[in-house]
């Protein structure tokens, strides 16, 4: 039958009798079925009345900036979830059998309002359950922060050849780093300037450090200057 209107006391009813014994609608891990369960919800159950629901929601919403990214059929709306008699979890006192075959299958990772103390292999298994998703968020892959550099080049005379020293430049590798398209620019007495664009990973690179490397180079570079610099 699944859940019931979850705008009345009949459905908060089912959906707090149906996570007393679960932390999540299906399942051990947070999933679409939570996802269409929670936004059929306008506010936070009340606590008092539906202790077990307001528990749930409450953990839930800790996954809203990652709702689009949990797994199951997002398509499915939140009554294909829930029990196939809605009155039996509504009143579970008709159904002992079924409730005690739902502790069998569910562990329950918070524990109840009403219990004084935990179970250590209750406590076990969320500590496991909890360490694994945190371990598995810590794996997804991060982008990287980057910034294109205009960097300038200045040697010292007219005399300096320009060919040798963005070749030293160029030469210059580095994990986090990628030379780009470049010019010379007249500065004025025939001297001219090279003007080179840098991709850089921010974590990675710093550009003070990169700028006394080339400056290193003293037979060709009289300075090195930041022309521009901006966020990928």
């Amino acid at each position: 039958m699944g859940f019931l209107d979850l705008l009345t006391d009949a459905g908060l009813a089912t959906l707090n009798s149906w996570v007393q014994t679960r932390s999540y609608i299906v399942g051990h891990t947070p999933s679409q079925a939570d996802v269409a369960t929670f936004k059929a919800l306008k506010s936070a159950p009340d606590a008092t009345k539906y202790p077990n629901a307001a528990r749930w929601y409450k953990h839930i919403a800790t996954f809203e900036d990652e709702f689009a990214t949990l797994s199951g059929d997002a398509s499915k709306p939140y009554t294909a979830y829930g029990p196939e008699e809605s009155e039996l979890t509504v009143n579970p006192a008709k159904a002992p059998e079924k409730a005690e075959e739902d502790d069998d299958d569910d562990v329950d990772l918070f524990g109840s309002d009403e219990e004084e103390e935990e179970d250590p292999e209750t406590v076990r298994i969320r500590e496991e359950r909890l360490a694994a998703y945190r371990e598995k968020k810590a794996a997804k892959p991060k982008v990287a922060a980057k910034s294109i550099v205009t960097l300038d080049v200045k040697p010292w005379d007219d005399e300096t050849d320009m060919a040798a020293l963005e070749a030293a430049v160029r030469a210059i590798e580095k994990d986090g780093l990628v030379w780009g398209g470049s010019k010379l620019v007249p500065v004025g007495f025939g001297i001219k300037k090279l003007q080179i664009n840098l991709v850089i990973e921010d974590e990675k690179i710093s550009m003070t450090e990169l700028e006394e490397e080339i400056q290193e180079f003293e037979d060709y570079v009289q300075s090195t200057d930041i022309a521009a610099m901006q966020k990928l």
